[in-house]
């Protein structure tokens, strides 16, 4: 049997189908051959996992025309899956299943492509919410987590956990291990005491941020409280100048950052937020990598309704302000005063992570 997946091309997204993966191969074993499809980037995500048996790259916004739609359909046509699981909503990757041969294609009927899907699924109906900027949203929306396992269960896979998993390899240990060496050497900074991994950045756009000010008071904050305290910045290659700015106002030589990093691939980003004591995210891509292994971890909700992202995730605190506009899922704050992350404010943020690095003390074997 031949089961395609065809992936989000979001990096949370992707990392809350793991749960998916996990239970088609479980159910599967070695009677199935398992195909994904994802952005090339995203190989390094998946690397030192075992569910796929081969990785299709493909982005339709790819300058290499061997990774858009009409190459990556022939190639999936030479070699025609038994069924596809279509994990994202749009048209274009129900499009995909179809012209790529696929001859059952499971995913759920939104954005006119009901046609397309021989296994159509249907999202209960919105029988009430709260209207304004956040609009009519289901009373129990479903996070992409529960949304993959529907799928896998439509073609007879027990419902798994939903306890999102990464892996690391060998040489992406090596690299974390030489960049915090590097960036904190024993002689300057002394007896390690917990690695705080703080991250502010998110493709989604600025609604998101809390900002540097706010992480460089919190990283402030951290040395102060927690002895030998190491804070490092997370960012990702389009986020390497707000990183610098978060290490610039702490001033201090135990906050640091990856912006400087040549090289910034996932499986560093794996490696060191596996590391951390306690990782501090908004809402983005790092926050579900930290989930995949477990690490303790606030999240700072601001637009989103918190209920769309989450996961089975023990040491897990979310941080929101219950105002009337929110979540109202926009990139930029339509009411331009951001209050819904501004009002998350750095001695609480700090408060429940130190209470958290403590509990995680505490519950751990």
């Amino acid at each position: 049997m031949h089961i395609l997946v065809i992936l989000p091309r979001w990096v949370g997204d992707l990392v809350m189908t793991t749960p998916m993966l996990r239970a088609v191969r479980a159910h599967y074993g070695t009677t199935a051959r398992i195909t994904g499809v994802a952005k090339p980037m995203f190989a390094g995500l998946l690397e030192g996992t075992p569910w796929l048996d081969d990785l299709v790259a493909y982005d339709r916004r790819s300058r290499d025309p061997h990774r858009r739609f009409l190459a990556v359909a022939r190639r999936l046509r030479a070699d025609p899956a038994d069924v596809a699981l279509i994990v994202p909503n749009s048209l274009s990757t129900a499009a995909l299943a179809w012209a790529g041969g696929a001859r059952r294609r499971v995913g759920y009927a939104r954005h006119g492509r009901r046609l397309l899907l021989t296994d159509p699924l249907f999202a209960p109906r919105a029988t009430g919410g709260k209207a304004g900027l956040a609009g009519w949203w289901r009373i129990e929306p479903d996070s992409p987590a529960g949304h993959a396992m529907d799928l896998a269960e439509r073609i007879g896979v027990p419902r798994g956990p939903l306890t999102l998993e990464l892996a690391t390899t060998a040489a992406d240990e090596a690299r974390a291990d030489a960049v915090l060496t590097r960036l904190f050497p024993p002689a300057v900074a002394g007896p390690a005491g917990p690695l705080l991994v703080f991250n502010d950045n998110g493709a989604f756009g600025p609604s998101k941020a809390w900002g540097p000010d706010r992480f460089a008071a919190l990283s402030r904050l951290a040395i102060e409280r927690l002895p030998g305290a190491r804070v490092l910045v997370h960012c990702g290659p389009g986020d390497r100048d707000e990183a610098r700015e978060i290490v610039r106002r702490a001033g201090h030589a135990a906050v640091q950052s990856l912006a400087d990093e040549p090289d910034l691939p996932f499986g560093l980003s794996k490696a060191v937020l596996r590391r951390a004591s306690v990782v501090v995210s908004s809402d983005s891509g790092p926050r579900h990598i930290a989930a995949a292994f477990g690490t303790p971890t606030i999240v700072l909700h601001g637009p989103m309704d918190p209920r769309l992202s989450r996961s089975e995730h023990r040491h897990l605190v979310e941080m929101r302000i219950d105002l009337p506009c929110s979540p109202c899922g926009r990139r930029v704050c339509p009411l331009r005063h951001h209050d819904c992350m501004r009002l998350l404010t750095v001695e609480d943020v700090g408060s429940r992570m130190v209470r958290l690095l403590e509990d995680a003390r505490v519950s751990s074997p």
